[in-house]
């Protein structure tokens, strides 16, 4: 797995064209404020039984520790299948961010998920700090 964490003052994101039929329509936008927005690479070997659980616990471990840095509770998980040549099947890669948005949720984090199976338009204003761009392999 890979994740590229970047905290946010602003992120707005807008669906455009729709590349997984079996997911479900979206046509509304979304923005957030002071949000870390955590762009997340599934990979084919994520889905081993034996790694699921580590990943599970690395992936919010660091999502936390970030968003602790940045000083917000807000997470935007979004699915971002470009920082690696392994992909992960989508139905696994989906229901994966529903657990992951349950647990930080039940720890008191607001998350969100764009919607999943879309190429989306995307508006980003970033701060340049030293924690405001994290790059992760788990």
């Amino acid at each position: 797995m890979k994740i590229l964490m970047i905290f946010m003052d602003r992120f707005l994101y807008k669906p455009t064209i729709k590349t997984l039929e079996d997911f479900p329509g979206h046509t509304e936008s979304g923005v957030f404020e002071n949000a870390e927005v955590a762009f997340i690479h599934a990979e084919e070997e994520d889905q081993d039984e034996d790694r699921i659980r580590a990943i599970e616990k690395k992936l919010i471990k660091n999502l936390k520790w970030i968003a602790g840095k940045n000083q917000t509770k807000t997470i935007v998980l979004h699915s971002f299948a470009h920082l690696s040549e392994s992909k992960a099947d989508p139905g696994f890669t989906k229901e994966f961010f529903d657990r992951v948005e349950v647990r930080l949720k039940n720890t008191g984090y607001e998350v969100f998920q764009t919607p999943f199976g879309y190429f989306l338009d995307l508006e980003v204003n970033a701060p340049g700090h030293s924690l405001a761009r994290v790059f992760k392999s788990l």
